[in-house]
């Protein structure tokens, strides 16, 4: 177990702090004229991401937070459990729905995820960028599409719904960037 003292803080340490991991985003040293010695950290919340301000004596000391990142394979679903399993030595990893939150929009089977474990639990898990995606429906009676809008709404396998080009037919697989929802590109076109 490494201990890490708040005088020594710098940013990117992961420390335990009131039975939590923490990364410290910003850590100022303060000597005062008078009285003793502190420091003025922002810690983010591993779990929630949440961003606090604490203030520490400069003598206080915390445990390392432990965390592995890792690549794993989604596996399959049931119910609120998504499973996942760890490409070196085929370990499952079951993880809950507060865990995977929204992503469950962009998470497909045989795909590779990266996570972070701590205490031999998944406490994070982070969708690719891109991903590839079937077009399965089309939405119709969009206020505000027109025929000279360029683009339809679609529906694709997992559920998430994205703006397409007119050209896009129903079992194309599309490209997809995740973190702004947008269609990028066809990847192939449905076989007839």
């Amino acid at each position: 177990m490494v201990l890490y003292y708040s005088n020594s803080f710098k940013k990117g340490i992961k420390i335990v702090f009131s039975n939590i991991p923490y990364i410290i985003e910003n850590s100022v040293f303060v000597k005062p004229g008078k009285g003793q010695s502190f420091v003025r950290t922002k810690l983010r919340n591993i779990f929630s991401g949440k961003l606090i301000d604490k203030t520490f004596k400069s003598t206080d000391s915390f445990e390392s937070a432990d965390i592995n990142t890792t690549k794993l394979i989604y596996l399959y679903r049931n119910k609120d459990t998504w499973f996942f399993m760890d490409k070196k030595n085929f370990e499952h990893f079951s993880v809950n729905k507060i865990i995977i939150g929204n992503l469950n929009k962009w998470i497909i089977k045989q795909n590779t995820y990266t996570a972070h474990i701590w205490k031999n639990k998944i406490i994070s898990i982070h969708k690719n960028n891109f991903v590839n995606l079937k077009v399965i429906n089309f939405v119709y009676n969009i206020k505000g599409n027109s025929i000279n809008s360029g683009n339809k709404l679609a529906e694709l396998e997992t559920g998430v719904k994205v703006k397409i080009p007119l050209f896009i037919e129903i079992g194309d697989i599309i490209k997809v960037d995740t973190r702004s929802e947008e269609y990028i590109s066809r990847i192939t076109k449905k076989s007839d």
